[in-house]
């Protein structure tokens, strides 16, 4: 075992009371202050408790939908060896661009579908993950996250298109979404090798056990006819999917409540209500300080356009529905378009789930490092979109 995973009583025994202990309670104290001051104290405590249940309702419930799903489908892929097949035909273009091995690939596939918790489903999946080093295992969040809602973004974005140029942008905003990802992944890859050391090149499989066949050109079947074995796959990998549902809800909650607060506004008429989703717009007034920096990076319309990224962080979904309305005041154009789209894809509501998906993949302690690495990714995609989608209408 590395150092970097020794664990003594000394190491994890601290005086009960020391100098975070105070700053701990400062920020804590603070943090409620500043909500409380805004939204009043029983407005603060009921939003807070409306959008965690409202969370677990419309949030974690659909997760978990997509958790059960993508886990019987990936049981099922992995049962008849179509994972196999994948990691074989697309290593050559996964290993240079991202360093990972081919059957990666179906992450990208299952989270541009559905949403970044997919990939903790593979991660989960024996006949998945046993391709990953430890290392690799560390960067699937990452590489999930950034193709998350990929289908749902793309097509909301085209929906609202008018024009030829409009098309354009949203096509621009998926390849800056692709570069993005490599960012991310090899940004998380520097970061996992310096906490794994060499022990990350060590394969998932044999932290468990390898057996006593090659997996890599054997696999092990389920007893039974074919029937059996694929309802046995679906049922096996739903099930899985409900235990990670069940595992994301922290995360998910905790980190999320905190992010919705911090950047949606009032609720109805200006007013706090106690309602669900109602905040103090804290990160979206950040951004607009910053806007002489945001602007030219990102090529903004208007300062307004800056509270779409900074609503996708928690949630893509909100952030969508900002566009129609940004459209009709003629705030946003092309290229928002373009920047929204790789943006949204690559941050998706990432600060809500990205913990909870590390936690669930067994790498909690790298989970600071996936968000910060990831966050750089998602500035990158907007910067990217921007003066890609620059240089193209110059060339047309």
């Amino acid at each position: 075992m590395s150092k970097n995973h020794e664990t003594t009583n000394k190491s994890n025994i601290v005086p009960a009371i020391n100098r975070e202990t105070f700053i701990c309670l400062v920020v804590i104290m603070g943090l409620f202050t500043l909500l409380g001051s805004i939204m009043g104290i029983s407005h603060m405590f009921s939003t807070m408790f409306n959008t965690a249940h409202d969370l677990i309702l419309n949030t974690i419930w659909y997760l978990t939908g997509v958790l059960v799903l993508t886990g019987a489908l990936v049981s099922l892929m992995s049962e008849f060896g179509i994972i196999a097949l994948l990691n074989k035909i697309l290593s050559p273009l996964m290993k240079p661009m991202y360093g990972l091995p081919g059957a990666a690939s179906l992450g990208v596939i299952t989270t541009y579908l559905g949403d970044s918790p997919a990939i903790v489903s593979l991660g989960k999946d024996k006949g998945f993950i046993k391709y990953f080093s430890l290392r690799q295992r560390a960067e699937l969040s990452n590489l999930g996250a950034t193709f998350a809602m990929g289908l749902v973004v793309t097509t909301f974005m085209l929906g609202l298109s008018t024009g030829t140029e409009m098309s354009v942008a949203v096509l621009v905003g998926n390849l800056a979404a692709v570069i993005a990802s490599v960012i991310s992944v090899r940004l998380m890859a520097v970061c996992a090798k310096r906490y794994f050391g060499p022990e990350g090149e060590t394969l998932v499989h044999t932290e468990a056990g390898s057996g006593d066949y090659d997996i890599f050109k054997n696999r092990k079947i389920r007893e039974g006819g074919t029937f059996n074995r694929v309802m046995g796959a679906l049922l096996d990998g739903g099930k899985s999917g409900v235990d990670l549902g069940l595992a994301i809800i922290p995360g998910n909650v905790v980190i999320c409540t905190l992010v919705m607060m911090l950047t949606r506004g009032p609720g109805m008429d200006g007013l706090y209500t106690g309602g669900a989703m109602e905040g103090i717009a804290l990160l979206p007034m950040l951004a607009e300080k910053l806007k002489f920096i945001l602007e030219p990076l990102f090529g903004f319309a208007s300062a307004e356009a800056i509270a779409f990224p900074c609503t996708a962080v928690g949630s893509v979904g909100a952030s969508l529905g900002m566009v129609p309305d940004f459209l009709a005041k003629g705030l946003i154009g092309p290229n928002d378009i373009a920047v929204f789209t790789a943006m949204g894809m690559t941050f998706s509501g990432y600060l809500s789930v990205h913990v909870a998906m590390m936690d669930a993949l067994d790498c909690r302690p790298l989970a600071g490092k996936a968000v910060l690495t990831h966050t750089i990714a998602g500035l990158s995609a907007g910067f990217i979109a921007h003066w890609l989608f620059v240089s193209i209408t110059m060339l047309l």
